[in-house]
């Protein structure tokens, strides 16, 4: 059996970029397109110089082009540089890539050949993708999870010479979601408004330039349902139904699942009760997000979680209509926060 070869990542194929070192085909597919945007991107942009990219760059989508016409590109040689570089843009639009398969069974090495597929990916199968793999880089770009989120998110700000707290970050995921492309505007907005002293976002600049309230939010409703705080936790549902862009339902049932997920897992570690161990059996980053689960193993029994994992399935359910002939989801929201909290 062929051993399997190691995933591609963004990281690692950016620095090979930077250094001048080209593969000959890319195949950049996915959910995400942030990433796959970057990437063809910084080719579009660095390869060539302006002056080359006038004869040996052709950027083409896919809806208006097919895979033999797209060999032809790729087999042609560059003028005058030394590389020829050849952009298939939306390529999810194309109806085959058989057409390529004999091209990228033996590409030329003055070419660079990118594919830009969206919103799906190509079945890893397909004897295209398989010899391109071969040839060059395959890369899949996936969505983040949402407790991806906030590590992206200090890890962006980071290479940006800027910082910021665990609240602020959480406040950022939890109100943009996954969505890299409207991640990324709002934090090179909030980059802006820094002054060039304090390169710090606070919880009050999340507030003032991107319109979350700092003590609204689903990363201070959570706390409340971990402490147990019955009144903070029911006048942040007020809250979110009287300001539906601040918070929801349909926003909060997956952050709370999540939650209570891991706790439940929490309950198995070996040695619960240490945060550095906790950490590691939760696959946690630092020890500084146990403190919630340890906080919700002294408020909730394994028995309790398991039974609000319930609930949450089914006020899922409920909110898609099963079950549910009229109950609004404001009044969904009051009965699931009352059967965790009692």
């Amino acid at each position: 059996m062929p051993e399997k070869r190691p995933s591609v990542t963004f990281d690692a194929i950016m620095q090979d970029l930077k250094e001048g070192h080209y593969a000959p085909i890319y195949i950049l597919m996915g959910d995400e397109s942030y990433y796959i945007d970057r990437i063809s991107d910084y080719i579009q942009e660095h390869v060539l110089t302006p002056d080359e990219q006038a004869f040996n760059q052709t950027v083409v989508f896919g809806a208006d082009v097919n895979a033999a016409g797209i060999a032809d590109m790729a087999m042609s040689y560059p003028m005058m540089a030394s590389h020829r570089v050849v952009i298939v843009k939306e390529a999810q639009a194309l109806r085959s890539f058989v057409r390529l398969e004999k091209y990228v069974e033996k590409p030329l090495a003055s070419t660079i050949l990118v594919i830009c597929y969206k919103n799906g990916s190509i079945n890893r199968r397909l004897k295209f993708v398989s010899a391109a793999e071969r040839a060059g880089v395959v890369f899949e770009s996936k969505k983040l999870k949402d407790y991806q989120l906030p590590t992206f998110i200090r890890d962006y700000l980071k290479k940006k010479n800027a910082s910021i707290d665990d609240k602020s970050a959480s406040m950022l995921a939890d109100h943009i979601g996954s969505d890299l492309n409207r991640m990324m505007s709002e934090l090179d907005k909030l980059l802006i408004s820094l002054p060039e002293e304090d390169r710090r976002v606070t919880p009050s600049v999340v507030e003032k330039n991107v319109g979350v309230s700092k003590d609204f939010n689903a990363f201070e409703f959570r706390n409340a349902i971990i402490n147990k705080d019955v009144f903070k936790a029911n006048q942040i549902i007020k809250y979110f139904n009287s300001n539906p862009k601040a918070g929801s339902l349909y926003s909060l049932l997956p952050f709370l699942f999540s939650f209570f997920q891991n706790l439940m897992v929490a309950f198995y570690a070996p040695n619960s009760s240490d945060p550095q161990s906790l950490a590691g059996y939760l696959d946690l980053r630092s020890t500084w997000g146990t403190k919630d689960y340890l906080a919700g193993m002294r408020n909730y029994s394994g028995r309790k979680t398991l039974q609000i994992l319930e609930k949450l399935r089914e006020i899922d359910a409920k909110s898609k209509g099963l079950d549910n002939p009229n109950t609004d989801a404001g009044d969904l929201m009051k009965e699931l926060i009352f059967f965790i909290l009692h």
